[in-house]
């Protein structure tokens, strides 16, 4: 038991070892800010926890900013009003309204809104490739 409990202590933090989310399947329209879209979005699943801090991540890069996100109600029933993300917390707010289905609007502290459109995680690749390819024109 003693060798076991040696090797352990030796490890330095270099060695362990971290769990990071894939970056997010995102595409951004070419002219970002000029049409009722900024791009899409393809989760991998449908937990918003663990979906929303590599996004946010990537739209907004600065650190201990704000970020609050609206997320489609029928599509997101179970979203948490806030989530943990390294060095920040977004605030999670679900909307009813028609304009708002099937997108997610983040709105960051240091560059502006995003209006995503949200393709579902379950989604076959060849339909989700398709939909990310529009929103990117």
């Amino acid at each position: 038991m003693g060798s076991s409990h040696a090797a352990a202590e030796a490890m330095s933090t270099d060695d362990a070892h971290t769990y990071r989310m894939p970056l997010p399947r995102l595409v951004l329209a070419q002219h970002v800010g000029h049409g009722p879209l900024d791009g899409a979005w393809w989760p991998r699943c449908e937990v918003l926890e663990l979906e929303l801090p590599s996004l946010v991540a990537l739209l907004e890069p600065e650190s201990g900013t704000s970020v609050r996100v609206m997320v489609d109600a029928l599509q997101w029933p179970e979203a948490p009003h806030t989530v943990m993300a390294p060095g920040r917390v977004i605030t999670v707010e679900q909307t009813d309204s028609a304009t708002e289905v099937g997108v997610i609007t983040l709105d960051c502290e240091t560059v502006g809104r995003w209006v995503l459109l949200v393709v579902s995680h379950a989604e076959p690749a060849e339909t989700a490739a398709r939909l990310l390819a529009g929103a990117g024109q």
